[in-house]
């Protein structure tokens, strides 16, 4: 058995009646040198009361509670109200901040454990004392980080943006519910994780040194929105991928480098959008709109005319089908033709193939009178085909059964040119669509790859249409299928090009940063202007200093701004 404090048999109301009789001066009197002693000959008690609580107990954070508890009910009951509190902090002071050393100890293995009565108990103790929580914060935070590690470390390759954004999720909400439920939500507890999970975001993690050695996270990010927003998403309903963009944000604003996010999400939208790969236009919307929620209108400003030039350009054919039905002679362009229009400074479409391309005569109608139908309704602006992003089909009508085959628009003028003649030379198909070579002989390739085409090994410029249709070796059920290009694919030279885009954006976005503090503080020193920079672009990218200070000295050499003459540190505004 534990000692008890043993109290007289007292009306504890006589008692507190009788104390209110006490003149002020009777009081402070009764707080003077004897209250003192009394408090330290209770301290003393109260240190032996505490030991064999400690080291015999399998739970000390509830025993030491327990008898808190047993002492504030005394407390209240016995001694006036202004004894009351210094009563109470000996209390914590004997029972807890004597033995920080022994509960932090605790708190490693009851954290590790989850034990989840234990932290509550060990936070209300601790929570008590000045230094009592700092410990147990660190402990959860390691904690948090070594349950990332454990949740990532073993993904397949395969499928590595899914599952690394969502083991990410599942030890985020983990622990949000741990700290909300079990740590009565304290914001020192959730700035930990807060830590951790921005630790991830700004790549500074073993979570990502193990798990995404070859790509940034913010790609990773990138790519899983993209797997979501995809007709591909099989087996989920529209809802459950709302759901999952929803959960996917909470992650996206701990990453760092949100404006490789952007430049990397812009080009997966414009490939959704071109070749009509999104899952619903309302998905897209929504996280479009989830975006500027998180970041700005700024951020998705180019997002958002990606998506309104999608329906402009649905009401445009409209216009265009009516066009030509209203022509005085009839036109028959012979084709099903649709168009998207789209406005050049949004859609990050820079790089193009081939300057020069023949349009198929099956082709040059069509192309002619929508030009026509454009100059006529929108005068002062130029078009500019963009044959590499064309899609057509194509009917295959030699064969005994009818193929479809989906094909880029320069795969197509290679198609056509054996409309009449079943062999083609390399130097006919030259001439023909007026392709650069390098570009002519992928073309060339994707289509010998899947037997639509075959060539003679000892005239490697010959091409022969294949007798049957795909080979004689290839077998489909389907009538219908599409010929993928590497304009349809990820390559490292479009990562590259997605990398030096932001990294232009990032000297821009600098340097008019820097024009805009320097217009508004006219003299700034090095450190101070260097610092306000930061603080305004955080919310895209953490600049280096380095970048910074080339892009002062870029403003300098354009009269932006220029250096003091009183001092080498400051920097003047040039009007």
């Amino acid at each position: 058995m534990f000692p008890e404090i043993k109290y007289l048999n007292l009306d504890s109301v006589w008692a507190c009646d009788t104390l209110m009789d006490i003149s002020a001066e009777g009081v402070q009197n009764q707080h003077g040198g004897e209250s003192d002693r009394s408090f330290s000959v209770d301290a003393q008690f109260r240190l032996k009361l505490c030991q064999p609580l400690l080291s015999l107990c399998s739970s000390p954070p509830y025993k030491v509670l327990a008898r808190l508890k047993d002492e504030e009910v005394r407390c209240r009951k016995y001694l006036h109200p202004s004894s009351y509190a210094k009563v109470i902090h000996e209390c914590q002071q004997r029972m807890v901040a004597d033995h920080l050393q022994f509960l932090h100890g605790e708190c490693q293995n009851i954290i590790r454990q989850e034990k989840r009565e234990d932290m509550a108990n060990m936070y209300t103790l601790l929570r008590a004392v000045s230094s009592g929580l700092p410990h147990m914060i660190q402990e959860l935070q390691v904690h948090i980080h070594n349950e990332g590690i454990r949740g990532t470390s073993n993904l397949s390759q395969e499928n590595m943006p899914t599952l690394f954004v969502e083991s990410v999720l599942e030890v985020h909400s983990k622990f949000v519910q741990l700290i909300n439920t079990v740590l009565n939500g304290d914001q020192h507890f959730m700035s930990a994780l807060d830590k951790v999970t921005h630790m991830c975001g700004s790549g500074s993690s073993q979570v990502i040194d193990r798990v995404v050695p070859l790509l940034r996270l913010s790609m990773q990010l990138a790519k899983y929105c993209d797997n979501l927003l995809k007709k591909s998403a099989k087996g989920m309903t529209e809802n459950e991928v709302e759901d999952k963009l929803t959960s996917f944000i909470t992650v996206f604003k701990y990453i760092d480098d949100k404006d490789i996010f952007q430049k990397f999400y812009a080009r997966m939208l414009a490939k959704r959008l071109i070749h009509g790969l999104s899952l619903s236009m309302d998905s897209e919307e929504a996280m479009i709109n989830k975006l500027k929620q998180a970041c700005g209108y700024e951020f998705t400003s180019k997002l958002h005319r990606m998506y309104t030039d999608m329906s402009v350009s649905a009401d445009l054919n409209n216009k265009f089908n009516n066009f030509i039905k209203t022509q005085e002679t009839v036109v028959d362009l012979g084709i099903s033709f649709q168009i998207y229009v789209l406005q050049a400074g949004a859609w990050p479409l820079t790089h193009v193939p081939s300057s020069t391309f023949a349009i198929p005569q099956e082709l040059e109608k069509s192309v002619q009178m929508f030009e026509l139908f454009y100059n006529q309704h929108f005068s002062g602006r130029k078009l500019t085909w963009l044959h590499y992003l064309c899609t057509g089909e194509v009917k295959m009508n030699y064969l005994s059964k009818p193929y479809v085959a989906m094909v880029t628009t320069y795969q197509m003028a290679v198609l056509l040119a054996f409309n009449n003649s079943q062999t083609v030379t390399y130097k006919e198909l030259q001439d023909g669509t007026q392709m650069n070579e390098k570009e002519l002989q992928k073309t060339v390739k994707s289509l010998l790859d899947v037997k639509m085409l075959n060539h003679d090994s000892e005239k490697v410029f010959d091409f022969v249409f294949a007798g049957p249709f795909l080979g004689d070796s290839f077998a489909s059920n389907l009538t219908k299928f599409k010929i993928t290009t590497s304009m349809q694919k990820d390559t490292p030279q479009e990562m590259e090009q997605t990398r030096s885009a932001v990294d232009e954006d990032r000297k821009m976005y600098l340097q008019a940063a820097i024009v805009r503090i320097m217009k508004a503080r006219k003299v700034l020193r090095h450190n101070a202007l260097i610092q306000e920079v930061i603080n305004q672009s955080k919310a895209r990218f953490n600049p280096s200093i380095s970048m910074i200070k080339k892009c002062i000295e870029v403003l300098i050499d354009k009269q932006y701004i220029e250096r003091s003459q009183t001092s080498a540190d400051e920097y003047s505004y040039v009007a």
